[in-house]
């Protein structure tokens, strides 16, 4: 039933399907919660279900802390903490009432994380973040610094003609935002023809923003696919090799 790979990650067969099913109900049950018409007796058989979907979750991540090789890696990976992530809410909440801490009962939305190790797609774009992490990273902090010029520069040409709008750097700040990515809610916008000039220059900067991401991702997951091609061609030619020293030991003992 349980297997591991050569790696040291475990695979634990059908139960993982049971576990994909309770993943997606819980995420169900979490909406279902926030219904305001819900009684008392609907309310206990969703906190039944929490616990029998949470003493699920706990079994699966005591079996891969446990047949895990390194244990360290996996308690360490992204796998690994997205696991006690999405049980930690409830443990800690039978010692303090967290009622209150509502952001802190959305770490359970985690779960929808837990998805992603049993989606080879999902996979392949877990490792293409990992491929392309230094040019995003360098690219996100130049999307920051032109987010900063575009807000400081909107605000020198609108400010004198909208005050209310355009009142500080930090209030600029949403009009650069909703510029820089298209978004366009129209509910503040330039009416000075300085402002409408650097508005345009925005906005074809803006379109490189959202381009310039979509093909490195795009590239990295070509990457990341053929280098899953790769590990399946490898790990087909072991099976043959392994088939062809088994036929030869077979017949030299015959």
């Amino acid at each position: 039933m349980f297997t591991r790979d050569e790696e040291g990650k475990v695979r634990l067969g059908w139960f993982e399907w049971i576990v994909q099913l309770f993943i997606v109900l819980s995420l169900v049950a979490f909406a279902i919660e926030t219904l305001p018409d819900l009684t008392d007796r609907h309310r206990s058989w969703l906190r039944a279900f929490e616990i029998f979907s949470i003493t699920l979750f706990t079994i699966e991540y005591t079996l891969r802390l446990t047949l895990s090789r390194p244990t360290k890696a996996y308690a360490l990976s992204f796998f690994g903490l997205i696991d006690i992530i999405s049980i930690l809410p409830f443990y800690l909440s039978l010692g303090a009432d967290l009622r209150s801490l509502r952001a802190f009962r959305l770490l359970r939305l985690f779960r929808v994380l837990k998805l992603a190790r049993y989606s080879s797609a999902m996979r392949r774009i877990h490792r293409a973040l990992i491929i392309a992490k230094e040019e995003l990273v360098l690219f996100g902090a130049t999307a920051l610094i032109v987010l900063y010029l575009a807000a400081v520069g909107i605000y020198y040409f609108e400010n004198p003609a909208q005050p209310e709008n355009f009142s500080s750097v930090f209030d600029s700040l949403w009009w650069a935002v909703t510029t820089l990515t298209t978004v366009g809610y129209g509910d503040i916008f330039p009416v000075t023809a300085g402002g409408r000039f650097f508005t345009f220059l925005v906005l074809i900067v803006g379109l490189g923003i959202v381009a310039v991401p979509t093909g490195i991702l795009a590239s990295a997951l070509s990457k990341a696919r053929d280098e899953e091609d790769e590990r399946k061609i490898e790990r087909a030619t072991k099976v043959r090799e392994a088939k062809g020293r088994q036929e030869n030991d077979g017949g030299n003992m015959a």
